[in-house]
């Protein structure tokens, strides 16, 4: 069994050739193969969809429920379908649509995940805050205001984006999200790639950098789980790493009934 993950830009990019040099590889290699798009946002608070190729070799049992008839939501997407119809006769041949049963509602949020006292970053000062406000488009500040009068703590996460202004000139945005989840983590390849958070109580409204211990739960991981003491590497430990709930979502799903059954069987026949 092989399984690939990438982001969901792999079914577009380069007109759709790299998506089917990777079908077609598998499917020269004789493996039976198909792909999910998972978002992360089902299992944990973080807006993380991305792209999962499972691949099993043709002379290894699948189970019947594993296979469906046709493609469903939510793992297979208008854009993975039509990345499918753009695939070659052959590769569509060895093609499998998974059958992925979808896991239980999540239960927590991201302002459940944040720390009170990080240890690897420090809250802005009031100044700070106060820029990070002023760079807000109108709409992203009547977001903050809106928290102020929810009566409970808000946390929001805030990316810095490139925008173009009233008067087409180029000018760079805070832009903050209240949903409860954050936005995907990026590797730390500069200053706007790393996501802030926004503490609205009332009031009172906080901003520093997301913690390295945050982003590591947004991934899944427990707090026992070792990061490097340095923030940039544990933050692109994290922000270049797999979701470990969906990761295990789809061992228990696919990967380890087929390895089972596929092993019932070999037993049986000798």
């Amino acid at each position: 069994m092989i399984v690939l993950e990438n982001v969901c830009g792999t079914l577009t990019s380069h007109g759709g050739k790299d998506f089917a040099a990777i079908c077609g590889a598998l499917q020269q290699e004789f493996y039976r193969y198909g792909v999910l798009i998972i978002d992360a946002a089902a299992f944990v608070p973080h807006s993380r969809p991305r792209l999962f190729v499972v691949g099993v070799r043709q002379d290894v049992a699948i189970p019947a429920y594993l296979i469906a008839d046709e493609p469903s939501a939510p793992f297979h997407t208008r854009t993975l379908r039509t990345a499918y119809d753009k695939l070659p006769v052959e590769a569509k041949k060895s093609w499998i649509w998974w059958n992925l049963a979808a896991p239980p509602p999540r239960k927590t949020t991201f302002a459940e995940l944040i720390e009170d006292a990080p240890k690897s970053v420090s809250w802005h000062t009031e100044d700070v805050t106060k820029q990070l406000l002023a760079m807000m488009s109108e709409v992203n500040r009547a977001k903050v205001d809106a928290a102020k009068n929810m009566g409970h703590r808000m946390v929001g996460g805030i990316y810095k984006r490139t925008r173009l202004d009233e008067t087409g000139r180029k000018v760079q945005r805070a832009e903050v999200r209240f949903d409860d989840i954050a936005g995907c983590l990026r590797t730390p390849a500069g200053g706007s790639s790393r996501q802030l958070i926004l503490v609205v109580e009332g009031a009172s409204v906080k901003s520093r950098l997301i913690s390295s211990r945050e982003t590591a739960r947004l991934m899944g991981l427990p707090d026992e789980y070792e990061l490097p003491s340095n923030y940039n590497e544990a933050y692109h430990l994290t922000g270049d790493g797999v979701v470990v709930p969906v990761v295990r979502h789809l061992a228990e799903r696919i990967f380890e009934p087929i390895l089972d059954y596929d092993t019932r069987l070999t037993k049986a026949a000798a």
